[in-house]
């Protein structure tokens, strides 16, 4: 990791400002930030925020969305963890709390505009970006409409074909409140996970491109 990349995740790892200085209600517990990133890694999950079970691991994806987008990339846990080869950059670096109905809150505003595009910055190597669900889909892919999540996934190669790096993959959110999306697109496990497998392994695998 460079100097300026490892002083810059030091003061992410650091940030209280979502209790300190919110935007609107602030952060209904201690700020515990979740990241995972490198100078070497070439692919990089950007989603929304975690979830209860990866604030108290302070590890991201450590619940069963995170067994699931596992499996659809084809990975084990230790390739997912292996920071030289995957990033993991949230829009929110913090659990949001959630709503009196037990759904998590969205990703922190206050989060992203401080950090995130810092972040990305900092991270010029990155070759593929798993953008995954709305709040992420919004930010990176630039989505100016409301457009169903289907619409967004099956026009995939727009944003995998492009001339500049990184490219990148819409994914809808892994959690298991997806299951019925899954089930009436029976198409995405059949069709587009084959697709993610094989650009994941080319960045991450021995003989692949991230050597």
């Amino acid at each position: 990791m460079t100097s300026e990349l490892e002083s810059l995740v030091a003061k992410i790892r650091d940030c209280q400002i979502c209790s300190a200085c919110p935007v609107g209600a602030p952060l209904p517990h201690a700020p515990r930030p979740v990241l995972q990133v490198s100078s070497r890694a070439k692919l990089a999950i950007c989603g929304q925020a975690p979830g209860t079970k990866v604030h108290a691991s302070g590890r991201p994806f450590t619940d069963r969305s995170g067994d699931r987008l596992r499996e659809w990339m084809g990975v084990s846990e230790g390739q997912f963890y292996d920071v030289s080869k995957v990033a993991v950059i949230p829009m929110g670096f913090c659990f949001p709390g959630q709503n009196a109905k037990g759904a998590d809150l969205p990703p922190r505003a206050e989060c992203r505009a401080t950090w995130h595009d810092q972040l990305m910055e900092a991270l010029p190597q990155l070759e593929l970006i798993l953008v995954v669900g709305r709040y992420a889909m919004d930010y990176h892919l630039k989505i100016a409409k409301k457009i169903s999540l289907r619409e967004i996934v099956t026009d995939y190669e727009r944003y995998l074909g492009r001339k500049e790096l990184p490219c990148y993959l819409p994914l809808p959110h892994p959690s298991w409140r997806n299951t019925h999306w899954l089930k009436k697109n029976p198409w995405f496990e059949r069709d587009y996970v084959p697709i993610l497998q094989s650009r994941v392994l080319k960045l991450i695998s021995p003989g692949g491109e991230n050597k």
